[in-house]
């Protein structure tokens, strides 16, 4: 019998959790009685409860977010009926449980729900169950726990296998936390629990260093930084950008979240230094209406953003990720086609459309009424409609924002690019009168041959 397993369903094979190592190496003496059980979502049930049902935990915990609380549910209730007469204590957490309801209908398998980062706290629980309650009292238990300060937690990377580190991306942090407050965002829910001194905590910067090098050494190639912000400290950035140029070897690259809103000359300078194909950024626009972004609480400078993309595309190898939400409040089809039109101009290398969604805990609820929101109340909880956005009109754009994935983000179809779009003309028009097209033709936009979708896209075009 294991004492603790610690399981997360990831979105993909190739996305380790970072959570959960950051909690098996922060148990303590624990850490030995300590399992780690991955798995991915389009994996069939009986390949996950298999592996969990031989372990035979004392403890099992599951770290949950929107993508995994649906398939999470399904496998905690298959679990159920399956224990051989001893049920192992079933603690939830992540950022999905931290927020939801009390009464959400994923917490009746639950034994505990940990709301909040969790190092500290699941040790302490784990501790409790193991040595002092041999039965449990019946009802599921919540407990709020408290930042953490980076500088007091062991680090997790050192359970990333030489299989995670060789074929997988490898996630890590240098900071944690976001100072700003977009209301559709988590850390904006985050940021009403804590004191200004703890919306954004660093990890010491020579220890989180050392540790890079490590990776390094036992052959990671791929780094996903998860920090919300990382260029908000620009001295750590240049430090961690000149470490990581020094020793960028092809195929190796790096990947950052950065604020478009920063980017002074001497983050420019090392930018602009980068090989191709080993710098990655993805850049949160999400909206350049600046009426939309000042009622979400995300005021920002459209033009200097635009021109800080102007300025990756021109002047560094960066390849770029650029985000727009659609069904903000306050933003019909009309203005958000003219921001996707003059993000277009700057050419990211990706566009990626997002649709609005309404986590639990963020402050974008309190737009519902005012401005005609309607969401999915399921995960990912994505808007429906809005009172300038109808509901055909949201429909269009996810169908939009499919097949402007197939056919323009993933490059498979860049030697059409010039004929779907001539240089300084509109995009989103046409593109849209093209994927309603293509939605006809195929009756769907998913499963689609590349060679018919290359037919019908030619056929479209004349």
């Amino acid at each position: 019998m294991s004492g603790i397993i610690l399981a997360t369903i990831n979105a993909k094979w190739i996305h380790p959790s970072l959570a959960l190592r950051l909690l098996k190496a922060n148990l303590g003496d624990l850490e030995p009685r300590c399992k780690i059980l991955e798995f991915a979502l389009r994996q069939p049930l009986h390949e996950k409860t298999g592996p969990i049902l031989a372990a035979r935990p004392r403890i099992l915990a599951f770290s949950v977010s929107i993508w995994n609380h649906t398939a999470t549910a399904e496998l905690l209730e298959a679990l159920a009926p399956l224990w051989d007469g001893h049920p192992p204590a079933i603690i939830l957490g992540g950022p999905e449980a931290s927020y939801l309801p009390e009464d959400a209908a994923l917490f009746r398998y639950a034994d505990y729900v940990i709301r909040g980062e969790g190092e500290t706290t699941f040790r302490k629980l784990c501790n409790h169950l193991l040595n002092l309650l041999p039965e449990m009292a019946p009802g599921v238990k919540f407990i709020d726990a408290p930042p953490v300060d980076p500088s007091s937690i062991a680090g997790g990377y050192r359970f990333y296998t030489e299989e995670d580190l060789s074929r997988k991306l490898t996630y890590v942090e240098a900071s944690r936390g976001c100072p700003y407050g977009c209301e559709f965002c988590l850390s904006s829910a985050a940021k009403s629990r804590l004191t200004p001194a703890e919306q954004v905590r660093e990890f010491p910067l020579d220890q989180f260093l050392g540790e890079m090098e490590t990776l390094i050494s036992r052959g990671a190639r791929s780094f996903k930084f998860l920090d919300r912000t990382f260029n908000l400290d620009i001295g750590r950035a240049e430090r961690i950008l000149e470490f990581f140029l020094e020793r960028l070897k092809p195929p190796m690259f790096v990947h950052f979240e950065m604020v478009p809103s920063r980017f002074p000359r001497e983050l420019r300078r090392i930018l602009t230094r980068f090989p191709p194909e080993s710098l990655r950024l993805e850049i949160g626009i999400q909206t350049l209406n600046r009426e939309t972004a000042l009622l979400i609480g995300r005021p920002g400078d459209p033009e200097k953003e635009l021109e800080t993309l102007d300025f990756l595309r021109r002047e560094t190898n960066a390849i770029v990720h650029a985000d727009l939400i659609a069904g903000l409040p306050g933003e019909d089809m009309k203005s958000f086609a003219q921001g996707f039109d003059r993000l277009w101009k700057v050419r990211p290398a990706e566009i990626q459309l997002g649709i609005l969604k309404c986590l639990p805990g963020t402050a974008i609820n309190r737009h519902i009424e005012p401005f005609g929101m309607r969401f999915n109340p399921k995960p990912p909880y994505e808007v429906l409609e809005t009172a300038e956005f109808p509901l055909r009109n949201m429909e269009r754009i996810k169908n939009f924002a499919r097949f402007w994935e197939l056919i323009v983000n993933r490059g498979s179809f860049a030697d059409m690019i010039s004929h779907l779009f001539p240089p300084e003309s509109p995009v989103f028009a046409p593109f849209m009168a093209l994927s309603d097209r293509l939605l006809e033709h195929f009756g769907r936009n998913w499963g689609i041959d590349r060679r018919e979708l290359r037919a019908a896209i030619l056929e479209q075009i004349g």
